[in-house]
């Protein structure tokens, strides 16, 4: 398997650098629509490093992955079309905490999130799966940095079963944080808060994932598609 782990376009949000003033489902701002165009065409046309020990021109993804958030179903959009494929939404790899804000008091709010009906009106091509309902998808509280860890361990325990089906090329659109306890995870690393895999907006970690279950990191954060005034936090 080639594992294209790539963050989100830079949201509403990311741009703030403050709490005040956070939504809890944050869309992209004018700077994050067009990374996602430029990874979008990236994914399409541009050359794929360590390419099997060779240079292709597009990554030829069999499969693209997006969480439930609206800043990776907005991420994935352009990256849908440019590759003729239906973007898949892959509820557990949602960002860490899940979609809250902090209440009067302090403590963690947490809301529903997109219902159904929405998704499907906003992005008719996504593939939808059955956890996403007319209730939304996500209706709990705050999620723990401990139990996001549990969530990394199981979508990593996933991939590599998967890996043993043969080969294919996937794009999993997540967001920093969980991004990080992926990498964790897959590298069988201790989920320690003293270390921290960072990834710029759309920054693509390539990782080949063996069908003995033997890992190998091929690039890490690489941001090559980016000109320099469209490298954020």
């Amino acid at each position: 398997m080639e594992l294209y782990i790539i963050r989100h376009g830079q949201s509403t949000n990311n741009a703030l650098g403050t709490p005040v003033g956070r939504t809890f489902d944050p869309g992209l701002t004018d700077i994050g629509v067009r990374q996602a165009d430029v990874l979008a065409a990236h994914l399409a046309n541009g050359s794929c490093p360590e390419s099997q020990y060779e240079q292709r021109e597009g990554y030829h993804l069999d499969h693209v992955y997006c969480s439930a958030m609206q800043r990776a179903l907005l991420t994935a959009r352009p990256v849908g079309a440019a590759l003729g494929l239906k973007p898949e939404v892959w509820v557990d790899i949602h960002e860490q905490g899940g979609l809250y804000l902090d209440g009067d008091g302090g403590e963690p709010v947490g809301y529903p999130g997109l219902m159904r009906g929405q998704i499907q009106a906003d992005y008719p091509d996504y593939v939808l799966p059955d956890a996403v309902t007319e209730e939304g998808w996500w209706n709990r509280g705050f999620e723990t940095v401990a139990g996001a860890t549990g969530r990394a361990i199981a979508i990593a325990d996933s991939l590599v079963e998967r890996a043993k089906n043969g080969h294919e090329r996937i794009a999993l659109i997540s967001h920093g944080m969980f991004v990080n306890l992926l990498l964790k995870a897959l590298f069988n690393q201790l989920p320690t808060p003293t270390t921290y895999y960072h990834h710029y907006n759309t920054g693509i970690t390539r990782l080949d994932i063996r069908q003995d279950g033997f890992i190998v990191l091929r690039y890490l954060n690489r941001t090559h598609h980016l000109t320099p005034d469209l490298i954020t936090y």
